[in-house]
């Protein structure tokens, strides 16, 4: 596939100084429209076929399907390594100014695709929720060394009060404790236990199509209902920094990290996962 036209990254385009502050004091930030109209057809025709099961690739495990399926129903769907199943969406979520502004807002040198979330939020009109519950996304990355990975979201259209934008906690990744929570809790009254006595003021991510917003690993977020009378669509492309790798880790209650990375990628001599596989998480910035 040729792809020139997205190699070279327009500097004015990348976050300015306050920018970087507002991301450094709230855990997340909002960028005007920079992504062609190109690149997001390109996704969205990515997508579509990922429903379809209509895909270019294998992952190393023989994998052609991760996350929803049609029988699933009308549901939240979410579909990770999308990309790499799918050229389609690979020229969106390897595509370098992506990586050139995480890493300016990460303050980092260097950045790699962690994985992909491909998202669909259908709209309510039988009294289901479908919410997105109050997490992190540090909390599902324990096996990760880094606590500078973040994460781009990128919606296919112009994202409305009443799609059920993502929300995001001011300052949240600055709490001295991990917050967690749960993807699928529904109940967005749960934020009280998640912020556990911090003060959780609440910021709405609008975000115009072209555009995408970044937030901290720690930045508690999650989303309310999509009552637009169309499908709320979008993917979120997880990064990590250059200096991320495997980690032994273990919770205080004896539960061992770990990530669907980890059966994917290539193992190093000491036979951890290698997160710098560049098949699995290939360099985005540089490019």
């Amino acid at each position: 596939m040729t792809r020139a036209f997205e190699r070279t990254v327009d500097t004015s385009l990348l976050p300015t100084a306050e920018d970087v502050a507002h991301f450094t004091e709230l855990g997340w930030w909002v960028s005007p429209p920079v992504l062609s109209d190109e690149v997001i057809a390109s996704a969205e025709r990515g997508a579509e076929r990922i429903y379809a099961d209509d895909v270019d690739n294998a992952l190393p495990n023989g994998a052609t399907h991760w996350g929803w399926a049609p029988a699933d129903g009308d549901v939240l769907r979410k579909n990770d390594y999308s990309s790499l199943l799918v050229d389609d969406l690979r020229v969106l979520t390897t595509h370098p100014l992506i990586g050139a502004m995480a890493a300016v807002l990460a303050g980092v040198d260097s950045i790699r695709l962690w994985h992909d979330q491909l998202l669909f939020k259908p709209s309510v009109d039988d009294g289901v929720t479908r919410n997105v519950g109050w997490h992190t996304d540090r909390q599902y990355w324990l096996s990760a060394s880094s606590d500078r990975m973040l994460t781009g979201w990128v919606p296919f259209h112009d994202v409305r009060p009443d799609h059920g934008p993502v929300m995001f906690v001011d300052g949240s990744h600055r709490w001295e404790t991990h917050a967690t929570g749960d993807f699928w809790n529904h109940d967005l009254d749960a934020l009280a236990q998640v912020a556990s006595g911090h003060d959780a003021h609440v910021s709405q991510a609008l975000v115009p199509r072209g555009g995408l917003s970044f937030h901290h690993c720690r930045t508690v977020h999650g989303s309310g209902p999509n009552v637009s009378g169309e499908p709320r669509r979008a993917i979120a492309v997880h990064l990590q920094d250059g200096a991320n790798e495997f980690r032994h880790f273990t919770s205080p209650d004896g539960v061992v990290a770990a990530h669907g990375l980890d059966g994917l990628v290539r193992k190093l001599p000491d036979g951890r996962p290698d997160y710098s596989d560049p098949a699995m998480c290939p360099p985005i910035w540089p490019a």
